[in-house]
């Protein structure tokens, strides 16, 4: 029988820790608050504006929006990162991302300050994960999808991960948390030969391809843990993940739904991330 790794069992777990220490820090007189910058009126980053903004009130987490014109110039947009930098009030910084083309994104990257950058752009923050330091911000997507693992008790140690993603927002990121509790990983692409009997082989695999339904049942064994990162429309416009979840899902041993998986743990990382920044 198939296990469900459903996401909302995990973020009420971190939610449960977030809210004492919520309620230490309003004893110090701190409210922490995220700063969400959004440039244009993308109807993804609106649609997610809207979710974090709810999941904060539901923590006593502030939110404050900066929606910028997308014609934004590199320098105009590194001075709003400075003024909310320099905020007391302002415990971590959100840019919406992927940036327009004329922005300068390493600028950017750099401008942010480490202390409140909660979706982990800044090079230092990336850095200490690359070096097993995993006490700073993560990327919240592949701590999400870490955080389910551990969550539900499944063995890393020694196990054989197939991580199909190489991006620096998520997979290279997630390789080395994963290395860091001792997996054995490897990193699969779109150029990747054989990848069904390298996923077939491992003990885990992480999707994280936005292809929806990409992933059949061949690519898996009966004791294969699918972790699927990746959200995208079928044909039918119905939200999927990277893996056929009808074929899938009875036929190996633990799996996570799209939706109501890593995504709906992912606003929780984040979340509690703002609460790490208030609290430093």
């Amino acid at each position: 029988m198939t296990e469900i790794l459903k996401g909302n069992v995990v973020a009420a777990s971190i939610k449960e820790d977030m809210t004492k220490r919520i309620a230490v820090l309003k004893e110090k007189g701190i409210v922490p608050t995220l700063g969400i910058i959004r440039l244009g009126n993308n109807a993804g980053d609106v649609s997610y504006e809207k979710s974090i903004i709810k999941a904060c009130e539901k923590m006593d987490i502030q939110a404050k929006v900066y929606e910028k014109e997308i014609s934004i110039d590199t320098s105009e947009l590194v001075s709003l990162l400075e003024e909310l930098n320099s905020d007391a009030e302002i415990s971590g910084i959100l840019l919406f991302r992927p940036l327009p083309k004329h922005i300068d994104e390493e600028v950017i990257r750099s401008s942010i300050s480490p202390d409140k950058d909660v979706d982990c752009m800044h090079p230092l923050n990336l850095e200490k994960i690359f070096e097993g330091n995993m006490t700073g911000f993560a990327p919240c997507t592949p701590k999400a999808a870490m955080e389910i693992l551990i969550h539900n008790n499944i063995q890393l140690e020694g196990s054989k991960v197939a991580v199909i993603n190489r991006s620096m927002v998520v997979g290279k990121p997630l390789v080395m948390m994963l290395l860091e509790k001792n997996a054995t990983v490897t990193i699969c692409h779109s150029r990747t030969k054989d990848l069904a009997q390298i996923t077939k082989d491992a003990d885990i695999v992480v999707t994280a391809l936005g292809k929806p339904k990409f992933f059949g049942e061949e690519f898996f064994s009966s004791e294969s843990v699918v972790i699927d990162v990746g959200v995208g429309m079928t044909e039918d416009g119905k939200l999927s993940g990277d893996v056929d979840y009808d074929n899938v899902s009875e036929k190996v041993s633990m799996i996570t739904p799209v939706p109501g998986g890593v995504g709906s743990v992912t606003t929780t990382i984040l979340l509690n991330q703002v609460v790490q920044a208030a609290e430093k």
